[in-house]
């Protein structure tokens, strides 16, 4: 080969070189900057039929990130445009590293532009624990009229017809706290068995157990999606930094029981994510 041939194919491998970079630097920056809203279809005959089409809309894992702006307005036009008739807010909102005090304006900030759109219910995640502020924190976000579910149910109304909606601590949480079990043997007690029942959980294990209990829809997230999500994997690292991690994003079924795990709003970990755009589940709920 000629040195002139040589010449050539180095300009054409550099400038192939360059246009992968300049890819891989476009990707990344969508798949950290695009919300990305996913609407799930989900079908029960516990499903009363004035529940048809009820929205269910999801944030999990924020971690007080902030896109494009402090005030977060395009997150917040973002659960708008989702229509929810019920928020939840599925744990770690705020970090364990930064400054507190920021995080919370920040939460504020996503919360007041959230809060007139639908009733807004919210549990705990693991780096909430992790503060020292943790109670605070609580206290604000009842202040702001966030109902802070801590192993306790509410009921959900439509038009006389109802369902429950339960939260569970992380477990991060006191020891003593009361159980899952516990919690959905009081939920049989006083609301029947037929009743349709929405668990809120912040860790995306939680399938089986739920299966076991009775529980017909998980809403949860913690895995981050896997941070980098490649074709046919459910993603590369998981929260305790495992390879190749299992129920990191979008919906899962077992028997009765099915599950949605976001893959989260914000990005604690330091590794970028790619093909894993910010996510916003929304459940649709359907009688069979």
């Amino acid at each position: 080969m000629s040195e002139r041939n040589r010449k050539r194919r180095r300009k054409a491998l550099g400038r192939i070189l360059l246009l992968l970079i300049v890819l891989v630097g476009v990707i990344t920056a969508l798949s950290n900057g695009l919300i990305r809203t996913e609407e799930y279809e989900i079908r029960s005959a516990k499903i009363p039929a004035a529940f048809d089409g009820f929205r269910i809309v999801e944030l999990s894992d924020i971690h007080a990130a902030e896109f494009f702006s402090a005030k977060n307005e395009y997150l917040i036009s973002a659960v708008e445009d989702a229509q929810p008739d019920l928020i939840v807010l599925t744990g770690d909102l705020i970090d364990e590293k930064g400054d507190y005090y920021e995080q919370c304006a920040t939460i504020k900030n996503i919360v007041t532009g959230i809060r007139d759109l639908a009733p807004v219910l919210y549990v705990t995640g693991n780096h909430e624990w992790s503060v020292d502020q943790l109670f605070d924190f609580l206290d604000l976000l009842t202040s702001m009229g966030v109902t802070v579910l801590r192993n306790e149910y509410v009921t959900v109304e439509a038009q006389g017809a109802s369902i429950v909606v339960a939260g569970i601590d992380d477990p991060c949480g006191f020891a003593d706290r009361k159980t899952v079990d516990t919690l959905m043997a009081e939920i049989r007690q006083n609301e029947g068995e037929s009743v349709y029942t929405v668990l809120l959980a912040h860790r995306n294990d939680m399938l089986d157990q739920a299966q076991t209990l009775g529980f017909d829809l998980v809403l949860s997230g913690h895995a981050h999606g896997g941070l980098i999500r490649l074709p046919g994997t459910e993603g590369l690292i998981g929260p305790n930094r495992e390879w190749l991690p299992a129920y990191t994003g979008g919906l899962y079924t077992r028997g009765d029981t099915q599950m949605i795990v976001s893959r989260g709003i914000g990005n604690h970990t330091g590794v970028p994510r790619f093909l894993n755009c910010p996510h916003i589940p929304v459940a649709v709920l359907r009688p069979a």
